[in-house]
């Protein structure tokens, strides 16, 4: 899918959810990140990149920590690499490439033939060309990360969306008919012996017309001696509506003999997000992790993106978003608590809060609104270290004898000047990189000053 990135950012906020919407869904451990819990599975956590966005502190430090996989989002499409017949260009895919390298990811090569993001003289070669061109473009890519691709999305979205398991009618086929999915693959093979790969595609995360289509071509190919490998499940699903019968139908593929994998894996929802929505998206994640989990050549599952404020689901689907695992302002949601779950992270309760070192949290305070002798407070925290926190407790002093009367995202304590926020029992984590926030109500009298000392776990933090 195209990246898009959404337009203005949503306030800053955790996601609030009631203690019992998810009584089931914990957080990793102190120590541990989700590459760390899937890395302990044998399975591939992944996320898609743009370059662009590692200059943001906080995408690069959750890219970096979070994930054991990466797949370009735009830069290693047709567009991108090969806009002029014959002139190849690989600067952003090169730059995923050394990314991979430079922080220990497998990469993830997507894609080689696809309808959408085509250059435009692609459409206007004779069937004869556009084999001869097909053929090319293949094996120079391929060639060109030899060695370095763990698996290629060959063939992307050749299917139809009209429900009936018909092929689309792309350029592709319309020009070379249903042979041009196989003689990908052979060229592929012939290009890379030792990429696995796969064919990629959409609405076929449950048994379905397509799902079936795309099963029969690969146990054909299977028959005839077509190297394929891999299929992936793009599950860019909406909240509520994962598949009941999902895992059934990735180990009927699996059953082949070839691997799966969730490729592009993102719940969206109507915005703006409620509780509700949240624990229900949470869910959903953890499903789709388990799904996957279960069977045994699930290779793992990759996220298209990392923060909604670069999704691409608001400009396709308006209305419709928040469907990745951080916020527009890398505050992680429920969702990241049930990832970390399902690859086997701990409870909050069997977890001892984590420690920061001095200078590794951040801090900012705000007053959104004050009235005559009241006032709404906000404190931010911000992990800048390396190391997720599990479970934390944020300490400062008023001033001037300010009290709080109500909190929500913490629990409060005050003890004269002195206030305790401690997490609720749904946001207990804070990953590298990505905030917490909470709010509360108080008190004031003559002067209302913002204090200007804070701990976290007993470590002091900086603010602003």
């Amino acid at each position: 899918m195209t990246s898009r990135r959404r337009l203005g950012l949503a306030a800053l906020a955790v996601a609030v959810v009631a203690a019992g919407g998810i009584a089931t869904i914990g957080t990793a451990s102190a120590a541990t990140t989700l590459r760390s819990l899937a890395d302990a599975k044998g399975k591939d956590i992944g996320f898609a990149l743009t370059p662009s966005y590692l200059s943001e502190a906080a995408y690069k430090t959750i890219a970096d920590n979070e994930f054991n996989l990466v797949v370009p989002e735009n830069a290693m499409k047709w567009d991108a690499t090969e806009p002029t017949q014959g002139q190849f260009r690989f600067t952003d895919a090169d730059t995923v490439a050394s990314y991979a390298v430079a922080t220990s990811k497998k990469l993830y090569g997507h894609t080689l033939v696809w309808h959408s993001q085509l250059p435009s003289w692609v459409s206007n070669l004779s069937a004869d060309q556009l084999q001869a061109a097909v053929d090319n473009h293949i094996t120079t890519v391929m060639t060109h990360f030899k060695g370095q691709v763990t698996a290629w999305d060959v063939v992307n979205e050749a299917f139809s969306d009209n429900g009936d398991g018909s092929r689309r009618s792309s350029v592709f086929q319309q020009k070379l008919g249903d042979g041009y999915i196989a003689a990908a693959f052979r060229t592929a093979r012939a290009a890379d012996p030792n990429a696995k790969l796969c064919i990629n595609d959409y609405s076929i995360e449950g048994v379905n017309a397509k799902s079936t289509a795309i099963y029969n071509l690969v146990r054909d190919f299977k028959a005839q001696g077509v190297p394929i490998d891999c299929v992936g499940f793009q599950s860019h699903l909406i909240v509520g509506q994962v598949p009941a019968d999902m895992r059934a139908n990735l180990q009927r593929f699996a059953d082949l003999g070839v691997d799966v994998r969730v490729t592009e894996l993102d719940i969206r929802m109507a915005t703006p997000s409620d509780a509700t929505k949240l624990a229900a998206q949470a869910g959903d994640y953890q499903a789709v992790l388990q799904n996957c989990l279960a069977v045994t050549r699930c290779q793992g599952v990759t996220t298209w993106g990392i923060t909604d404020k670069y999704s691409w689901i608001p400009g396709v689907f308006p209305g419709q978003g928040a469907a990745l695992i951080w916020d527009e302002n890398y505050v992680a949601k429920p969702a990241y608590n049930a990832v970390a779950t399902a690859l086997g992270g701990t409870s909050p309760s069997s977890a001892s809060p984590s420690v920061p070192s001095a200078g590794s949290c951040r801090v900012a305070y705000t007053v959104p609104s004050q009235w005559n002798t009241g006032f709404t407070g906000n404190v931010a925290i911000t992990n800048t270290s390396a190391t997720a926190v599990n479970g934390w407790s944020l300490v400062f002093s008023f001033a001037a004898g300010q009290t709080i009367t109500q909190a929500w995202n913490a629990t409060v304590t005050q003890s004269g000047a002195q206030v305790t926020l401690k997490n609720a029992s749904y946001n207990p984590a804070i990953a590298p990189g990505a905030s917490v926030s909470a709010g509360f109500n108080g008190s004031w009298s003559g002067s209302n000053p913002a204090p200007t000392g804070f701990t976290l776990n007993g470590a002091t933090c900086t603010t602003g």
